[in-house]
């Protein structure tokens, strides 16, 4: 029962070798294999040059990953605007359909809103489901019905972009996960048995967005909450909801964002030539919702007001991204090996120097 880690050569050096660069020039090298080591950027974080170049460094790798969208899913975006991501293994319990339902709901109030004052996003998913698990494969679907009439309604413009990038894999994540603004982290608490997506997103400087739910604890708790974005019930309030009876009725009503978002869904706007195509997508959710999203879903929609906020000010959000850089030392999978070494396995590091390669070719 160890946290997790990743490694920083992948997920850091070869993945994003600008801030790793950047890193190096402030605290020297040698650090990718003594991540504790980056709790030595934290005087930097008062640095205005650092912060704009921290900056700088996601613009590229947010062209970067543009792209790569244009190249594969034919749907120009503008780096400019909230990279929101959310790249894992579809299932109920992750919730993709409850930031699917919040993407409704924020293009429905630009619709009705037109010259509203919003930060423009970018919605960004990845993953795939296991073959017979055929309702995160409607999921899958719905999301990208809700993509194809997003990025071609002209009254929308570039205010929001939807894109589900397909065949997702680990070198496609080393693309999109430097790129990231904002790390979707937001299964229902309590379902998550550690998770290591959320630790690569904060080593890259994104800010989580998400439950108190596997490894976000530990997460918040080193990067701090005021560098973190926290909504929705705790696993014991979700324990307790479920044990008094919940009814997600009682929660669609409560919410006029969620009643519009699941309409439309159930009458076929982002499915005309199969009105019914979701019907048990929206039944699941009004009949049982397994995962709470109806009961997180106001918060989470507040949450993601408060995201916007703090973006409209470059800097601050900046600083807050430096904090997690800095603060994730813990999650290296070297610390994580060594903790089973020392506190399981008994074992002393052995010493090994590696011949030289030979090309085989060459004998």
């Amino acid at each position: 029962n160890k946290t997790n880690g990743v490694t920083p050569r992948r997920w850091m050096r070869q993945a994003n070798p600008l801030l790793s660069d950047a890193i190096t020039r402030r605290i020297g090298d040698g650090w990718q294999a003594d991540l504790g080591r980056l709790a030595e950027l934290r005087p930097f974080i008062e640095d205005d040059g650092f912060i704009e170049e921290l900056r700088q460094i996601k613009h590229a790798n947010k062209v970067r990953l543009a792209g790569v969208i244009k190249a594969r899913c034919g749907v120009i975006v503008d780096p400019g605007s909230i990279f929101d991501v959310q790249v894992k293994r579809l299932h109920q319990y992750k919730r993709q359909i409850m930031n699917c339902l919040h993407i409704i709901s924020f293009y429905w109030f630009l619709k009705t809103n037109p010259h509203a004052d919003v930060v423009p996003r970018t919605f960004i998913f990845g993953g795939k489901a296991a073959p017979g698990y055929w309702m995160a494969k409607q999921h899958i679907k719905l999301i990208n019905d809700v993509a194809s009439i997003v990025n071609h309604d002209p009254t929308i413009g570039d205010k929001l972009k939807v894109v589900f990038i397909p065949n997702y894999n680990v070198s496609l994540a080393e693309i999109i996960i430097p790129a990231a603004d904002v790390s979707e982290q937001i299964s229902m608490a309590g379902k998550e048995a550690s998770g290591t997506g959320n630790m690569k997103f904060a080593m890259n400087g994104a800010l989580t967005v998400g439950t108190l739910d596997g490894a976000n604890i530990e997460i918040r708790e080193e990067v701090g909450e005021e560098n973190f974005f926290l909504f929705g019930l705790d696993a014991d309030e979700a324990r307790q909801l479920k044990h008094d009876g919940y009814n997600p009725i009682d929660y669609i009503r409560a919410s006029e964002r969620l009643q519009t978002a699941l309409g439309l869904v159930a009458e076929g706007f982002f499915s005309p030539e199969e009105p019914d195509r979701f019907r048990a997508v929206v039944a699941d959710l009004r009949e049982q919702d397994t995962f709470l999203v109806c009961a997180d879903f106001d918060a989470y929609a507040d949450c993601h007001e408060e995201v916007a906020r703090v973006y409209r000010d470059p800097q601050e959000w900046a600083r807050r991204a430096a904090h997690n850089i800095a603060r994730t030392g813990k999650f290296s999978s070297d610390r994580t090996i060594q903790q089973y070494a020392d506190e399981i396995w008994g074992i002393q590091r052995t010493p090994i120097t590696l011949d030289p390669y030979i090309d085989p070719a060459q004998g």
